[in-house]
């Protein structure tokens, strides 16, 4: 009865303890913004779970529309496993804000970073795909195959930390100086990938910059596919003279918000 009674004790203190940490998100961040944090929550576990984009590492973050100067990112756990409770507010320099959490991604860095030099920027995601990571060790460019990625038409550089002091062992952007050359080699694109590593993808919004990182992918898959049939591969260049679009995939935001609402409600009801 006693071992039974001190499992209950654990039990409600670790429940307690989950409440408070979520209590003091939303004290931090008002209640208004539950629906951002709702949002950060479901894009995680349509990555994981939905759209196959994370595995068990990798993270997804999101700038809080209400003050530039802050975004939200869980704590370092996988992401098909992210609560409410588990979100972290930040500021720009991947700082948490009003408390120390020892217990945030060491990449965070990436995220901050991006939002610091990308007013437009809105959610970013960094994932190991393999790939991007294939194409990151090709001499091959990433170029555009399907009429959801015509982001791509704008390039998708490739960052190697290497050349700004990371090694073959240790490749993490795990600081402000590794991340600001990120954004930096980053620039005005959607997507940049880090060889030997992953990938950071973009969006105005938080549905975009998933579908981004969707149609990536499958953009990757595709241009493979049609290498190895053989012959010669067409790809779906920009007109000349064309202006690109403003980091939207060209299907337009309805239809990223379509594919949203649809994965959303996938990983929500289950």
């Amino acid at each position: 009865m006693k071992t039974r009674n001190l499992v209950i004790v654990i039990m409600t203190v670790a429940a307690l303890g989950t409440a408070l940490v979520l209590k003091t998100v939303l004290a931090q961040t008002g209640d208004s913004n539950r629906a951002t944090v709702d949002d950060l929550v479901a894009a995680n576990r349509v990555l994981a779970h939905e759209i196959g984009v994370l595995d068990a590492y990798g993270h997804v973050s999101v700038r809080d529309p209400r003050n530039p100067n802050r975004y939200y990112l869980s704590r370092a756990i996988s992401a098909g496993m992210v609560t409410a409770a588990d979100i972290i507010e930040y500021d720009l320099d991947s700082q948490s804000i009003g408390n120390n959490r020892p217990d945030g991604y060491l990449e965070r860095f990436i995220h901050g970073e991006i939002y610091k030099a990308r007013p437009d920027v809105m959610a970013v995601i960094h994932a190991h795909s393999p790939e991007m990571i294939a194409f990151g060790a090709s001499s091959v460019p990433l170029r555009n195959m399907i009429h959801t990625g015509s982001f791509i038409n704008d390039g998708v550089p490739v960052f190697d930390v290497r050349k700004f002091g990371g090694t073959a062992d240790d490749m993490l952007i795990r600081n402000l100086a590794l991340g600001k050359a990120l954004a930096q080699a980053l620039g005005r694109k959607t997507a940049i990938i880090m060889f030997g590593h992953g990938v950071a993808i973009t969006g105005p919004s938080l549905a975009t910059a998933v579908s981004n990182a969707y149609f990536l992918n499958m953009n990757a898959r595709v241009q493979e596919q049609a290498i190895r049939l053989g012959g010669t591969v067409s790809y779906l260049e920009r007109e000349p003279g064309a202006e690109p679009p403003t980091n939207v995939a060209p299907a337009g935001a309805a239809a990223n918000n379509r594919a949203w609402e649809y994965w959303k409600r996938q990983v929500t009801t289950k």
